[in-house]
């Protein structure tokens, strides 16, 4: 007989074991983003409706400028629960412990490489130990480009790319976004009004079949919204290249504010059509980061 304890008790967990009728691949979330507790960010994933989530770990100094979990934080809560994650492996790039730190998480069960935020240049001899390890691994590297900060000189890109055909990039974060438009200029973050096409970013995606793009962040999200008309011809002729992350620190996901279901809600919108939504919130980061289920 249910109880009207047993009954209130159900009801209190329904919300967090309810699955969405479709599948969601975030690839871009953190562990103690901020200071959140592992309980917030999993409450949030399942709140806005995610169901398989990509950890990506801080090296060893900096925590990725927001404090981020490192290497065993990620990995406690996907052996936590394997069926919700998965995680990257991550190390600063110009340092001795480089590559027996991220070769040992990736025999672990590491999936990529990142979320490399790092002050190096981004054609740089570190970019190439990155890629190098990657490639013995099979796995993709995530990059966040930032003006100034991380991952230096964009327009440099191009040649890491050629050197490393075999190697999946994803590219992300200020520097990323902005450079959809021609005119982006690097004392500019997050851009306004109408984009002029034919930046580096696009270019990237066009001429580079190992080049992919992390929806991820308000740049991923200002990019989208400073210019729908714009976006939605993007969306739709990088259908195959882009993949939904929200990279948020919040803590509830039905709060007008999260950003993460801002961007959901922004892919969901200017699609062209619901193949293509699929492609960008799931069967892109499936495919690539061979992930099942």
């Amino acid at each position: 007989m249910l109880t009207r304890r047993s009954f209130l008790a159900a009801a209190a967990i329904a919300p967090a074991l309810a699955q969405p009728a479709e599948p969601v691949i975030d690839i871009h979330q953190h562990t103690n983003y901020s200071g959140r507790s592992d309980e917030d960010l999993i409450r949030h994933q399942r709140e806005m409706g995610v169901t398989k989530t990509v950890l990506l770990p801080a090296g060893s100094k900096y925590g990725l400028a927001a404090q981020c979990g490192g290497n065993d934080t990620v990995v406690a809560v996907a052996r936590k629960l394997p069926k919700e994650y998965i995680y990257f492996a991550n190390e600063l790039p110009d340092i001795p412990e480089t590559k027996p730190v991220i070769e040992k998480y990736l025999k672990m069960g590491a999936i990529g490489i990142g979320e490399q935020k790092f002050h190096v240049d981004c054609d740089s001899k570190y970019i190439d130990l990155i890629a190098s390890i990657a490639q013995r691994h099979h796995v993709p590297v995530l990059l966040h480009f930032e003006f100034n900060a991380y991952n230096l000189k964009i327009e440099n890109f191009h040649r890491i790319l050629e050197r490393h055909p075999k190697v999946n990039f994803i590219g992300h974060a200020q520097a990323w976004w902005c450079n959809v438009d021609k005119k982006c200029t690097s004392d500019v973050m997050y851009p306004s009004g109408p984009v002029t096409p034919g930046g580096i970013t696009d270019r990237l995606l066009s001429d580079y079949p190992n080049m992919y793009g992390d929806l991820s962040a308000n740049s991923g999200l200002n990019s989208m919204l400073r210019d729908v008309d714009h976006a939605r011809d993007f969306l739709k002729r990088h259908q195959n290249k882009l993949m939904f992350g929200s990279d948020c620190n919040d803590r509830q996901a039905n709060s007008p504010a999260c950003l993460g279901a801002k961007i959901l809600a922004a892919v969901r919108r200017l699609s062209p059509d619901k193949e293509a939504e699929r492609k960008m919130l799931y069967g892109n980061a499936s495919k690539l980061m061979k992930i099942a289920g």
